[in-house]
């Protein structure tokens, strides 16, 4: 078995014990696999592996290994252990210049933080006859160096993108801060899962809201307990 076949081997044991926990299902926590630090090589691994959903956080990068992500697939459409395509979600920070570039390859958005952001996307989407997934990224660390909306504002944005017909709005994403205290990562995390059930609660978003990401290499085991559908785990399958 490889270093990566065995570490995602791990994260899954770790998963489906957080799981267990809480009282959940495996099923209801999807694993996206960062990418922003590695080639294709290492990312044709992970899709053997049975892993589909990946995560970018740099248009550019994302472009070179998307296309040999798609070369890949292409060759050995058919085979066995080949899926027929993936999934590319876009976790970082978009500029509104780069819009148009990450659509090419992104179904799914997971850093929509601003009303123009959100409008410049559903403007583009609807010229290249797309609809994106899209998750309202959420401030609720409060740190000023993170990106995100503010937690009091989150819900009237979910109520503005709802009326934008070329989006999709399906959740929310937040970053804990990095810290070993596991009681403030679990205290942020609680927090936008009460954002999350206030907008529900209130109506201010479709049927299809019903994701929630939270949960990086340090902290996806406590992200899975508070209730994270979505996890965004790069490090510890690539770098150990």
């Amino acid at each position: 078995m490889s270093e990566i076949a065995d570490r995602l081997e791990k994260i899954e044991q770790n998963i489906c014990a957080a799981c267990e926990r809480a009282g959940r299902t495996r099923e209801s926590v999807k694993l996206v696999v960062v990418t922003k630090t590695v080639g294709t090589e290492e990312i044709r691994e992970v899709i053997q592996q049975g892993y589909t959903d990946l995560g970018e956080s740099r248009v550019q990068h994302l472009k070179d290994v998307a296309e040999g992500v798609d070369e890949y697939l292409t060759i050995n459409r058919g085979r066995s252990g080949v899926p027929a395509g993936v999934k590319w979600h876009m976790i970082g920070h978009l500029q509104r210049n780069k819009v148009k570039k990450a659509l090419k390859y992104c179904s799914s958005i997971q850093s929509v933080d601003t009303l123009r952001l959100a409008e410049e996307i559903n403007t583009n989407a609807g010229k290249q006859g797309l609809r994106p997934d899209v998750f309202i990224q959420v401030n609720c660390s409060g740190e000023s160096q993170k990106y995100g909306v503010p937690v009091g504002a989150a819900g009237h944005l979910a109520e503005q993108i709802e009326t934008m017909g070329n989006l999709r709005l399906v959740g929310l994403m937040t970053m804990a801060p990095l810290t070993k205290d596991d009681g403030v990562i679990r205290s942020c995390f609680a927090r936008a899962r009460e954002v999350f059930e206030d907008i529900r609660r209130d109506g201010l978003a479709g049927s299809q809201f019903r994701h929630l990401s939270m949960g990086m290499s340090q902290d996806y085991q406590i992200a899975v307990e508070e209730g994270a559908t979505v996890l965004r785990v790069g490090s510890a399958i690539f770098a150990g």
